[in-house]
């Protein structure tokens, strides 16, 4: 008889699971069970009068060889130029025998990344790096002054207590001041003297004033480097109509294995016997299942648990802070900002994928220009411009419940502001609310080895992606969580710490534990 899995979540780690566990085994009989309408969690693409928008923005870049394979097997490489790059005759290697973008739709584009911080009206590489445009936009004194306080950083250490202190570290105070320390809390809602320098770790893996240096220097004596960084990448991949549609795409391959799911399906309450998992509640609905593998938030999934929770492990799990976001998408006929690149692009728009908003005097947090991403996330890409504004806050703030209009006219009057767009140019806009978008590393974070080493009791539990672990990971990390669960199940293995262990910095703790 084949056995039940129950997966929490249809984003990417839950499709992940589904999908690999019946690719490589047909002994399973597997549903996924969906909170709302749609597939892909924050990886969904929404789709707006004949525009997409991605949430977040999402690179398809990794450094494992098992999950570029599995993105290559549900969307191959193009093998032809796409839209824009064929009008700008851009160059590109591709494969030989890969689809055409502009005849087919299951295509991945190669695309080029451009991330820079927009500050003092000026346009900074992201990472920072050393340049001549660098010094010039930051000016002699202010050059100088960071070299000094970064120099000061190599002699005086700080315990890296904070992500404020992991930052200073490796920046200096005057360069953390400048380019992190702002940016970070719109993002957090918290200043990084409060926040957990596990973050750091996670995010600004190997990036260092150093590293910038050696990168700078290589660059300007055109030294070829081994090397490469997350953080650094140039080139990504992207599915022609934006990371929604891979998922979907993966949810089609599921159901021809057999894969069921049911969408509009809450998880409230999780029934437990001893160290397993018995079945879910979903409404009046009551479903039994051998293996259950959860994507949900940590917080929700005790919260769903019966009362035998102890209190210590129920007061961890309700402290677990999150960030929610709002993505305020804005069509207009132009941008002010001039190309001042040599990258060649429709209409000499400005190249960046997403721009890092530092102007402390505005909200906004990021923007995401869509029409870089792929041509074919805009209806008129020659004609209009589809901007994604982002704002990070929490449901319980004010800026939550502002009505869609207000959001439209905050995020019309920011730009404005800034010098971006003129208010007449704006054509139309639509706005999206996304709840725990991003686990946050403070408040009860510290106790979280508490909570894991209680969820593992249950020995058919299998917590996956990034809100199932409480994680910040990529995409490509949220789906190895997946991966290694299945392949635990598959091989009967009790230990999930592999599952765990997936983009933690055993370097980094073991060194701050000492």
């Amino acid at each position: 008889m084949k056995k039940k899995v129950v997966i929490i979540g249809a984003g990417p780690a839950g499709l992940t699971a589904g999908y690999e566990l019946l690719k490589s085994n047909k002994n399973y009989d597997v549903l996924i069970l969906e909170e709302s309408a749609d597939v892909g969690g924050i990886s969904k693409t929404i789709k707006y009068k004949g525009n997409r928008m991605d949430l977040g923005g999402h690179r398809f870049f990794s450094k494992d060889e098992q999950i570029k394979k599995f993105w290559q097997e549900i969307l191959p490489i193009q093998g032809k130029p796409a839209y824009d790059d064929k009008i700008l005759k851009r160059q590109k290697q591709l494969p030989k025998k890969g689809p055409n973008p502009e005849k087919e739709d299951e295509v991945m584009l190669k695309r080029n990344r451009v991330s820079r911080i927009f500050y003092l009206n000026k346009f900074f590489n992201y990472p920072v790096t050393i340049s001549l445009n660098t010094f010039k936009n930051l000016g002699f004194k202010n050059t100088c002054l960071s070299g000094a306080s970064y120099f000061k950083s190599l002699m005086i250490k700080k315990e890296e207590v904070s992500l404020e202190n992991f930052y200073i570290n490796r920046f200096g105070y005057r360069l953390y001041s400048t380019f992190f320390e702002g940016y970070t809390e719109k993002l957090w809602g918290r200043h990084p003297s409060k926040i957990s320098a596990d973050w750091g770790a996670q995010r600004v893996k190997g990036v260092s004033v150093m590293e910038v240096l050696r990168d700078g220097l290589k660059k300007l004596f055109h030294l070829k480097s081994n090397k490469k960084e997350t953080s650094l990448i140039e080139e990504f991949w992207y599915p022609k109509y934006g990371p929604g549609q891979l998922w979907e795409s993966v949810l089609k391959k599921y159901k021809k294995l057999g894969g069921k799911i049911k969408k509009n399906s809450k998880v409230t309450k999780i029934i437990c016997n001893k160290n397993k998992i018995i079945a879910v509640k979903c409404g009046q609905s009551e479903i039994k299942g051998d293996i259950f593998i959860s994507s949900m938030p940590l917080k929700d999934l005790i919260e769903s648990m019966e009362k035998s929770v102890p209190k210590n492990i129920q007061t961890i799990a309700r402290g677990l802070p999150y960030r929610d976001f709002i993505t305020v998408g804005l069509l207009v006929k132009k941008i002010k900002l001039k190309n001042e690149t040599n990258i060649k692009t429709l209409n000499n728009l400005i190249p960046d994928c997403w721009i890092y908003v530092q102007d402390k005097k505005v909200k906004l947090g990021r923007i995401q220009i869509f029409n870089n991403w792929s041509p074919y996330m805009v209806k008129k890409p020659e004609e209009t411009v589809w901007l994604g504004l982002e704002y990070f806050c929490n449901e319980n703030e004010e800026f939550w419940h502002l009505k869609n209009w207000q959001l439209k006219d905050v995020a019309i009057k920011d730009l404005v502001s800034m010098g971006l767009i003129n208010k007449e140019d704006v054509l139309d806009y639509h706005v999206e609310k996304v709840k725990k978008a991003y686990p946050a590393y403070f408040d009860t974070y510290e106790q979280i080895d508490e909570l894991k080493e209680y969820l593992n009791k249950f020995e058919n539990l299998y917590c996956v992606g990034r809100n199932g672990q409480h994680r910040y990971n990529n995409m490509d990390h949220s789906m190895l969580t997946s991966m290694k669960a299945v392949e635990n199940i598959i091989a009967g293995k009790k230990d999930k710490n592999n599952i765990w262990e997936v983009n933690v910095e055993k370097d980094y703790h073991e060194k701050k534990n000492k």
